[in-house]
C-alpha cells in the first residue's frame, strides 16, 4: 500500500481513510478526454461535494459532452 501511495496518493488516500471524494471533469483534452479533478471532503460530508458538483455541472456543463468521447 505505501508503494502504491507515492505513485496514487490522493485518490488511494481517500479510500484508505473513508473520506468522502468525488472526481469531476474540468478539463477536456485535445483528444477530447476528460480529466477529473478529485475533490476530498471531510468524514460524513457528502452534502458538500454534491453542492460542489452541482455549481461545477452549472458553471460548466459537462454531462452531455460523454457521448463526444471516441475511444
Amino acid at each position: 500500500m505505501k508503494e502504491n501511495l507515492t505513485w496514487v496518493p490522493f485518490t488511494q488516500l481517500a479510500n484508505i481513510t473513508g473520506l468522502p471524494a468525488m472526481s469531476v471533469p474540468l478539463y477536456w483534452n485535445e483528444n477530447n478526454l476528460p480529466l477529473g479533478s478529485q475533490f476530498i471532503a471531510p468524514f460524513a460530508r457528502e452534502d458538500l461535494l454534491f453542492q460542489l458538483a452541482a455549481q461545477l455541472e452549472q458553471a460548466q456543463p459537462w454531462f452531455n459532452r460523454y457521448s463526444q468521447i471516441q475511444l
